[in-house]
């Protein structure tokens, strides 16, 4: 058995399960991903020596390629394909395009042939039932899997997201997924993550923190940062900043007065979150209030990215590279770090390690 499990992150993105995974005492041996500005965020946020990471189209990557790479067979293959047929928008087929990246997933643990594999995804992929056509794609390769749902407030991330996980081993019984560590009494809320961050308006940014961190949650991801990275409000309209400030903390659109109110938008668009709560999922819109509930609890604005990045449970010290669009799709899209650290804390114990000679057989796979 490895002392520290090893693993390859494909699709890492930003880099939040290669985060939490790596906390856990796990070892990281590559991670690929076909989005630059993810990857130079990765390489931005962790130690090169440590980390290598490349920006590669995954369709690009075969045994040779990964026999130049790694030193020897991961123990763990783990990540998350992009599934955009399986979000909770949309129709959500098995059969979209978009869901092809599954497949490669597949054939990158076919090639390499690890002890265990993790996939995390989307909840839509339970609700449309495809959890059971992924465990047919892969049941042909010998591994026996589980599927979980975790919800992030469970595990100490101040959001009440809900992913999926696959776990799989070639040894059995693959370990067991992570047990709460939080109840709804205990939970982190909105205001313990992001109450310490500058007050800010529409339009405006801080790069200094202007207060002392007021909870554990803000010192624990706060560090020793001193520089404060994505705290940028988008330029609201005025009559936009009018019409929310009707909005009372975790209330609605229904505040809004009948000549203010937006002319679109859903029931839960124009909607603040609430202080003394969880937030609902970080979306990619965070920054717009006409989105789902993502209005500061009190600043008559919708989120920063570092507000963003925070509820997602990512520490200051993790700065993100690209266009402010870029970093919000990137914090949105990522494992929430502290949901992957008590993943691999639970999966820690079932791994074992691989010789690199094998990996030298790859080539001659290719």
């Amino acid at each position: 058995m490895s002392a520290r499990p090893t693993f390859i992150d494909l699709f890492s993105g930003a880099g939040g399960l290669s985060w939490g995974l790596e906390a856990a005492g796990w070892q990281p041996t590559l991670a690929l991903d076909a989005w630059s500005d993810a990857i130079e965020t990765y390489r931005r946020s962790f130690d090169r020596d440590t980390h290598r990471a490349e920006c590669v189209d995954i369709h690009e990557v075969d045994a040779a390629y990964l026999a130049r790479r790694l030193e020897g067979v991961p123990d763990w293959v783990v990540g998350g394909p992009p599934c955009q047929g399986f979000s909770t928008v949309g129709k959500r087929h098995w059969d979209d395009d978009r869901n092809e990246l599954f497949v490669e997933f597949m054939r990158i643990v076919k090639l390499l042939r690890p002890s265990h594999f993790l996939i995390e995804n989307v909840l839509g992929l339970r609700d449309m039932g495809a959890q059971h056509a992924v465990r047919e794609l892969f049941a042909g390769l010998g591994y026996t899997m589980s599927f979980h749902v975790l919800r992030a407030a469970d595990y100490g991330v101040p959001q009440l997201r809900r992913r999926v996980f696959f776990i799989a081993s070639r040894e059995g019984q693959p370990p067991a997924a992570p047990t709460s560590t939080c109840s709804p009494d205990s939970y982190v809320t909105v205001w313990d993550a992001i109450g310490d961050l500058p007050g800010l308006s529409a339009g405006e940014t801080a790069t200094a923190y202007t207060s002392e961190p007021f909870t554990d949650y803000q010192r624990e991801l706060r560090g020793a940062s001193r520089v404060l990275q994505g705290h940028t409000v988008s330029a609201h309209p005025p009559e936009l900043v009018e019409a929310i400030s009707h909005i009372p903390d975790g209330g609605n659109r229904r505040s809004i007065p009948d000549r203010l109110q937006p002319r679109s938008g859903f029931h839960n668009s124009y909607s603040r979150l609430a202080s003394w709560r969880p937030a609902v999922a970080v979306t990619s819109n965070l920054g717009k209030p006409s989105a789902t509930r993502c209005i500061h609890p009190f600043q008559h604005r919708g989120l920063t990215a570092r507000e963003g990045a925070r509820l997602q449970s990512f520490p200051d010290a993790f700065h993100f590279s690209g266009g402010i669009v870029s970093q919000r799709l990137q914090i949105a899209n990522a494992v929430p770090p502290k949901l992957a650290e008590e993943v691999g804390r639970a999966l820690v114990g079932g791994v074992a390690g691989v010789p690199a000679s094998a990996v030298s057989d790859l080539a001659a796979a290719a």
